[in-house]
Order: structure tokens, then C-alpha cells, then sequence
């Protein structure tokens, strides 16, 4: 086995013992697993009448499909707003200017203190009694202002420590070469940081897809509201649960599919281009012999 960046290859007595703890721990997983499955099987819901509703199509059109569209809207519109005003105020944290930094990390901090379900109910009670937005869509601007401000601020912290991971060389060559900080950072920062931070990205659109099931404390119709509902009305509640969990596994499975896809594509982009110009200065120097070809006019 060869040895990993956090530790070294295990010999053979811990390859012995490391097995033997996987053995115990996925016996422990399958026994929990079977009382939970004989103590609902007990209580009769996984008999074929519990189930029997999921077949109709008149269930899904009036409980899971709407629930599902409802998490899709907020879940998109809060990594979408969450994304950008994290790429904003991670890059005024790497500011010149003390005063922008500042103001900058405090807003970022206050938003990662507040809890997201004490924003959510926070926000839902002042568009309320101000009248901000419209009734039916008080919940849901509530669910995304709330959603969008903690993860914002924790986007910001990924991308300011992505870009300070960067080589601090390729820094002062933009600034040899007279690059503005606007052209450094669009030019060469961002888009090596971002590369780098895709995992991390990844992971906190999962955490705002699964956040937006808060909405169901204050009224919001998303999905987990409604299996509630027709657990309520169809007397399966733990099956409606479970199909809500399989339908929030497959959404979160697709959103890191797609984009572990994507960082691939950039990543492969990246090698492309860069034997791209290694190929052309090769070209180059077989084409004019004895001339440096890094040497400019």
C-alpha cells in the first residue's frame, strides 16, 4: 500500500487490524438498521397498504411533485445569490484597503454566526409585518434571503482562501508585467481558485439544498412540509419520510455529479491548454534554431 499525504501506509499488523474494525462497524450499521426495520415492521408500516399511495399519480401531483418544485426554487435562487455575493466579498476580504477588509470580515462573520432556521423565522416576521413581498411568497424569499446570507458568507471564506493558496509568484509576475488588481484577479487568480475550490463549492450547494427543508418551520411548501402532510393524510408517515429521504439523496447524488463533471471538463481544459503551448513552443523552436523564444523584443 502506498503511503497518503495525512499518513503513512499501515503496516501489516494495522492492515489486519483496520479490517477487523470494518467488519465490526458494518455489523453494528446492519444490526441497527434491523431494529429499526423490525420495530416499524412491527407497527405495520411496511405493509403494501402504507405503500400503495406512492403508485398514484394523484399523490404525487398533490403532495411530492409540488413539494419538490418548491425545494428546486429555493435551493437554486439561494446557491445562485450565494455564489456571487460570495465571490464579492471574498475578494473585498483580500482588499488593499484596511477599512474595505474590515467591514468586509465583519459582515462575513455576523452572517456565519446566525443560525439559518433563526433567519429564516427572523426574515419570514419582517416581510411580514412590513408587507416586503407578496403572501404567497413571503416563505419563500425568507427561505432564500436566509439560505443566501450563510452560505455567501461561507462561499466568501472558501474564495478568499482559495486564492490565497495560489502561488504568491504569480502575483508579482502580473504586477511586473503591469496588470491593474481588477485584470490579476480576472485573469489568473479567479480562475485557478475557483478549480481548486469546486470540492468545497460542491459541498455547500449540498448543505443549501438540504437547508432549504428549514422552510417547512415557517410554512414554506417544499418537500419535507409536504411528505409530512401526506404521511398526515394517508396514515404512512415513515414511508412518506423515507421516499422524501430517497428523493433528497438522489437530488444531492445529481448536484455532485454534475458538478464533479464540470471540475473534470475545467480541470482537462486546463492540461489541454496548457500542452497547447508547450506543443507551440516547441513548434516555435524547431523553426527558428538557436533563437530563445522566452527572450521578447
Amino acid at each position: 500500500m502506498s503511503a497518503s499525504v495525512l499518513f503513512d501506509a499501515p503496516g501489516p499488523r494495522a492492515r489486519i487490524r483496520n479490517q477487523i474494525y470494518s467488519v465490526i462497524a458494518i455489523v453494528a450499521v446492519l444490526a441497527l438498521g434491523w431494529v429499526f426495520y423490525r420495530g416499524f415492521a412491527d407497527k405495520g408500516q411496511f405493509t403494501a397498504e402504507k405503500w400503495k399511495p406512492f403508485i398514484e399519480a394523484d399523490v404525487w401531483k398533490t403532495y411530492l411533485l409540488p413539494g419538490l418544485r418548491g425545494t428546486l426554487i429555493a435551493a437554486l435562487l439561494s446557491i445562485v445569490f450565494a455564489l456571487v455575493i460570495g465571490m464579492v466579498f471574498g475578494i473585498l476580504r483580500l482588499s488593499d484597503h484596511r477599512v474595505v477588509r474590515w467591514v468586509a470580515g465583519a459582515i462575513v462573520e455576523v452572517a456565519r454566526a446566525i443560525p439559518v432556521l433563526i433567519l429564516m423565522i427572523f426574515l419570514f416576521y419582517v416581510f411580514s409585518d412590513y408587507k416586503v413581498f407578496k403572501v404567497d411568497q413571503l416563505a419563500l424569499w425568507a427561505v432564500v434571503i436566509a439560505l443566501t446570507v450563510y452560505n455567501g458568507s461561507v462561499i466568501a471564506e472558501i474564495v478568499r482562501a482559495g486564492i490565497k493558496s495560489l502561488p504568491k509568484g504569480q502575483t508579482e509576475a502580473a504586477v511586473a508585467l503591469g496588470l491593474r488588481k481588477g485584470q490579476l484577479m480576472r485573469l489568473i487568480l479567479l480562475p485557478q481558485a475557483i478549480t481548486a475550490m469546486l470540492p468545497a463549492l460542491i459541498s455547500q450547494m449540498v448543505v443549501a439544498l438540504k437547508d432549504s427543508a428549514l422552510g417547512y418551520q415557517i410554512t414554506y411548501l417544499e418537500i419535507v412540509r409536504q411528505g409530512s402532510q401526506l404521511g398526515a393524510a394517508e396514515r404512512n408517515t415513515v414511508p412518506a419520510l423515507m421516499v422524501v429521504a430517497v428523493v433528497m439523496i438522489l437530488l444531492n447524488s445529481t448536484l455532485t455529479i454534475v458538478a464533479n463533471k464540470l471540475e473534470q471538463r475545467l480541470r482537462s481544459r486546463k492540461r489541454t491548454k496548457g500542452a497547447g503551448v508547450v506543443a507551440a513552443d516547441s513548434i516555435l523552436a524547431d523553426a527558428t534554431p538557436g533563437m530563445d523564444i522566452t527572450q521578447k523584443p
